[in-house]
Order: structure tokens, then C-alpha cells, then sequence
């Protein structure tokens, strides 16, 4: 008779960016713009997709449901990102957005803006898996009759990985992730045993204030103030971005500053009177996701683009980029 008893929350490992690792005793993966869920299976055909920061996400995603009948009677853990596929197969984040933020979407949204759960990790199966290898974790799970739609066991490679990385380019993905296959799993680690090579360069940032837009924008969100945190704890102002937003991403954020307005910053360093100007400032707790360039010595993102909102990363995890170099 299988257990209806939840396995304990696990936090998920972390990969810290690098260079692409060659050698021995590496596995390559491709890297999924997505949102990181961890899939907690009852064993007694229940499902309960939790978020990086332990938010309950499944109400949000109900055709994942499936996964509870796949591993009827094992009490299992798997680790994976959320994704929604383009019509080309690619992951695309700002078609994600349109289900992130909606706790129980219509059964409409759901068929046009179908979600896949590419499945990366094994973390239990009957009992905890976190001490083996990865090598071991990932024998376990191909071994597992999961991978039909919407679920998809990601596909690895233990050779050529400039070779791997050309193909997430040419396939337009994010880029790659390398595992060291005999690392165990390290819960809540930003671990050097799995490293990240983008190819383009995303960062989150915490929205501090808005400025009202004019023209075609008028009555909504012009552009953002953003900040993060520096290397000792404080809430410094990072520049802003004023691109990149779709109509409903700017109704998105009216609707959720709106409530958060505040007279002054709630930063813990002046910010330059040319960019305070015009700003309504809003309390630090709405993190989001932008692409950009580069950064300049005084910690600035230069040619910024918004993404999309996270609500699956707490504000106290954006830390301040340093310029490479």
C-alpha cells in the first residue's frame, strides 16, 4: 500500500557560472529557460510542485498532475525546470510569463500556453538519493517510464562539450550546464561541482521604483529604477531598463507597484540625482529578470532588456554583478 506521506522538503542545488569545464568525469546539459521546480510525488498519485524559494506552485500548472499516476507507488522527488516551448521547440521565458503568475488558469490558457517539465535530477525514490553520485542519481531516473508530454527527461552528453554548446546555440537555447558525475547532490549549495555557461547574460534585479510613461505608455509603467545587493548586505540602485516590455508585463506592473509606493528610496546608498528624477519609488520586495550587456566598473547594467517577473526568487538573493575583467 503506498504511503500518502510527503518526502522533506529538499532545497535545490545551485550552479555557480564559469567557463565551459572540459576534461574528465563531466556530463553536459542543456541549459532551460524555465522556472526551477522541484516535483515532491506522494506515491499515492499526488503532486506538489514547490518553487526555488519554497512557493506552492501547483495549482498553477495542473496538467502536471500526470506525474503522480506515472510514479504510482513510489514516494519520489525530481528535480527540473518549468518550460514553455515556442513554435520552433525552444524554450521561450516571456511565453511563461503569461502562466507564472496565474494561481489556477482556465482550461483555455492552458491549451494555448501549454507548460513542459524537463525533469533533471533524481533526489529520492523510497528513500533519500542526495549522497550518490550524479552518475547514480541519473541512472536511477532514465530508469524511471516518465518521459512522454508533458514531461521530458533532459538529454546529457559526457563528451565534446564545445560541440554541445554550439548546438544550444545554433537550437537557440540558453545555453549549457556541466555536472560533475561523481558529485552527490549538495541541498541549497550555489556548488562548483555543477557550473552554468550562458550565451546570453541574464541577471534578477529588485524593482525599486517606476517612472510614469508618456505617449504610447501613458497611464503605465515607463521604465523601472532596479537595484541589488552588494558584496556587504546593501540594497544599492544598478540602473534601469526601459525596454523589452509587453503590453501585458506593463499591466502586470502597474497593478503590482501601484500598492507598494513610497515617498522616498528604500535603498541603503544615494542614488544619483539625474536617475532619482521622476521616480516613484516602491518598496523592495518585486524581483525580476533582465538580459544586458555588460556591466560598467561602478556596478551600472548597460543596454538592459526586462524579461519578465520572478516571483520564484526572494529579494535578498539579487546580488550586485561585478564587471568581468
Amino acid at each position: 500500500m503506498a504511503s500518502s506521506r510527503w518526502p522533506a522538503l529538499i532545497k535545490p542545488m545551485l550552479a555557480v557560472p564559469g567557463a565551459l569545464p572540459t576534461g574528465d568525469g563531466w556530463a553536459y546539459e542543456f541549459k532551460w529557460d524555465g522556472v526551477r521546480a522541484t516535483a515532491y510525488l506522494d506515491g499515492a498519485g499526488g503532486v506538489r510542485l514547490m518553487s526555488r524559494n519554497d512557493l506552492d506552485m501547483t495549482p498553477s500548472y495542473p496538467e502536471l498532475g500526470v506525474l503522480g499516476d506515472r510514479l504510482r507507488g513510489h514516494r519520489a522527488i525530481l528535480d527540473g525546470e518549468i518550460v514553455t516551448l515556442d513554435r520552433h521547440g525552444v524554450p521561450s521565458f516571456s511565453a511563461l510569463q503569461r502562466r507564472m503568475h496565474v494561481r489556477e488558469p482556465l482550461d483555455a490558457l492552458v491549451a494555448t500556453t501549454p507548460v513542459r517539465y524537463v525533469v533533471f535530477d533524481l533526489l529520492y525514490l523510497s528513500r533519500s538519493l542526495v549522497s550518490r553520485p550524479w552518475r547514480a542519481r541519473r541512472e536511477a531516473l532514465e530508469e524511471l517510464d516518465i518521459s512522454s508530454p508533458p514531461v521530458t527527461v533532459a538529454a546529457y552528453f559526457t563528451s565534446d562539450p564545445s560541440a554541445v554548446m554550439e548546438t544550444a546555440k545554433e537550437r537557440g537555447l540558453e545555453g549549457v550546464v556541466s555536472k560533475r558525475m561523481d558529485a552527490p547532490y549538495q541541498p541549497g549549495r550555489r556548488s562548483p561541482a555543477w557550473t552554468k555557461t550562458a550565451l546570453i547574460q541574464t541577471t534578477e534585479v529588485v524593482v525599486a521604483g517606476y517612472k510614469a510613461g508618456a505617449g504610447r505608455r501613458a497611464g503605465t509603467v515607463g521604465s523601472l529604477a532596479l537595484a541589488a545587493h552588494d558584496e556587504a548586505g546593501k540594497l544599492v540602485f544598478v540602473g534601469g531598463v526601459g525596454t523589452g516590455f509587453t503590453q501585458s508585463m506593463l499591466d502586470d506592473l502597474g497593478a503590482l507597484l501601484r500598492p507598494l509606493h513610497r515617498a522616498t528610496p528604500a535603498l541603503d546608498a544615494p542614488v544619483p540625482t539625474a536617475d532619482a528624477r521622476g521616480v516613484q519609488w516602491v518598496r523592495p520586495t518585486v524581483v525580476g529578470e533582465v538580459v544586458y550587456r555588460s556591466v560598467t566598473p561602478d556596478g551600472r547594467l548597460r543596454h538592459s532588456s526586462w524579461r519578465g517577473l520572478r516571483p520564484d526568487r526572494e529579494p535578498s538573493e539579487v546580488r550586485l554583478l561585478r564587471p568581468k575583467g
